[in-house]
């Protein structure tokens, strides 16, 4: 038995050595990522006897071109293959199994199944609910002869319906409940790195790097702010993300907030005499119920605020007590004010605030900015894509995705108003004073 395997590049020999839970790897077209993933699955199962992998596409047609078709040949004679069960059977007793779950509930018909390792093609194409689940079925299959950590691997590219759940937990690396950093490794890999495709297809390179300029981006150089169907496509993590500084006390103080019980996302921003916007504060929290929000804000708030800008539908009253949101934030010290929640209009709004520009000294700069302390607006901004229904509003799905930038929707609707310019209080003279100046200047 003979198996020829070619010699992976530098990115690629890192992924094949992690053996950390979870580990993502590409970021960018071209990397040589299926190969990769391929690859691992074969020597996996020949070193590991009894091992039971999972190899997933999203769709039937994709895993037949990807992998099926590949595998057939490299493995001709080293696994008998079941055209039935789409599976290889090694002779150590591995078995790698292929799969894809086009729908989303397909991915229920590996509930209750036990796999050693998992591999999700394409990540990103795969949404939220079906990686969870995913990882349900995560375990030790109890047929691995050797000692084993079950573990998942994932190839990505940005974009896609499940970008925001890949983003998170391997670029912005921003955890949950009982996920621990030490768990996900992302390992970044570029076109240019591929040996193989920059000899034998250097024209695939060449239209990378004609794409359009957004695009090109995130497909050549793997940027995970810019996608295919990103709503605030202006967003640019080098301009719009800065450092905290402290804040001139002269400065025009607001507070905006989206509040529901699912979250609040509450935001202190900073109007200086410019209309430049400074996002410097951040509290995003759920399950609060209406009373310990309003004493999270006011917690939170140790400046003199100019107003507190709030939805409209807080000043809904509840049949249980006949009161309003609005009212009980009054009740904790906090006057909201109602904005205006024409959805469209706000967006457009917003589109306006984070254009960037040159400023005097030709540096790329906007009016609107957020200290990166604001992780979750960072995360979440960018991360909006066009409704599909409405392409003048953005997705309101993932849900999850809508409360910070909303905030600061109500914020700019509400019309703040800048600072206003510190005046130069003026020096009074005395006769004294003119008698001394004609001396130095005889004295000159």
């Amino acid at each position: 038995m003979i198996l020829k395997i070619q010699k992976p590049y530098p990115k690629q020999v890192r992924f094949f050595e992690s053996t950390t839970r979870y580990t993502a790897y590409g970021g960018a077209r071209g990397g040589g990522k299926s190969w990769a993933a391929r690859t691992k699955a074969i020597l996996l199962a020949l070193r590991y006897a009894g091992l039971q992998i999972l190899l997933l596409r999203r769709t039937l047609p994709e895993l037949r071109e990807n992998h099926v078709n590949f595998l057939q040949k490299q493995l001709k004679d080293v696994a008998r293959y079941k055209e039935t069960a789409k599976e290889f059977l090694f002779p150590n007793g591995s078995r790698l199994k292929l799969g894809y779950c086009d729908n989303e509930r397909d991915v229920l018909q590996y509930q209750g199944q036990a796999y050693d390792v998992i591999f999700m093609e394409e990540a990103t194409q795969f949404t939220e609910f079906q990686f969870q689940t995913l990882t349900e079925s995560s375990r030790a299959s109890g047929m691995c002869v050797q000692p084993f950590e079950p573990r998942m691997y994932f190839t990505c590219n940005p974009g896609g319906i499940g970008h925001t759940w890949v983003k998170r937990l391997f670029i912005d690396r921003l955890y949950r409940g009982s996920e621990r950093p030490e768990d996900y490794t992302f390992i970044q890999s570029l076109v240019y790195e591929n040996e193989f495709l920059m000899e034998h297809s250097p024209e695939y390179v060449r239209t990378l790097e004609n794409l359009p300029e957004e695009r090109k981006k995130a497909m050549l150089y793997g940027d995970w702010d810019v996608f295919d169907g990103q709503y605030f496509s202006e967003f640019k993590r080098d301009v719009h993300v800065i450092k905290p500084f402290v804040i001139p006390k002269h400065w025009r103080r607001y507070v905006t907030l989206d509040y529901g019980l699912d979250m609040l996302a509450c935001y202190w921003i900073a109007l200086d005499e410019k209309e430049n916007a400074y996002i410097y504060k951040e509290i995003y929290e759920s399950n609060l119920v209406v009373t310990d929000a309003a004493k999270r804000i006011a917690e939170m708030t140790t400046e003199s605020i100019y107003a507190y800008y709030a939805p409209p539908d807080l000043w809904n009253r509840h049949s249980d007590t006949g009161k309003s949101t609005a009212e009980i934030f009054c009740d904790c010290g906090i006057m909201l004010v109602k904005a205006q929640n024409d959805r469209v209009q706000g967006w457009y709004n917003l589109h306006e605030w984070l254009r960037t520009y040159g400023d005097e000294q030709g540096k790329l700069t906007a009016h609107l900015k957020m200290f990166d302390n604001c992780r979750n607006l960072i995360r979440t901004l960018p991360a909006l894509q066009y409704d599909e229904k409405n392409p003048n509003d953005c997705a309101r799905e993932p849900h999850e995705l809508t409360h910070a930038p909303d905030a600061i929707r109500y914020f700019i609707a509400g019309r703040p108003l800048c600072a206003a310019p510190v005046m130069q209080e003026k020096v009074r003279r005395t006769a004294w004073d003119d008698q001394m100046d004609e001396i130095v200047a005889f004295g000159r």
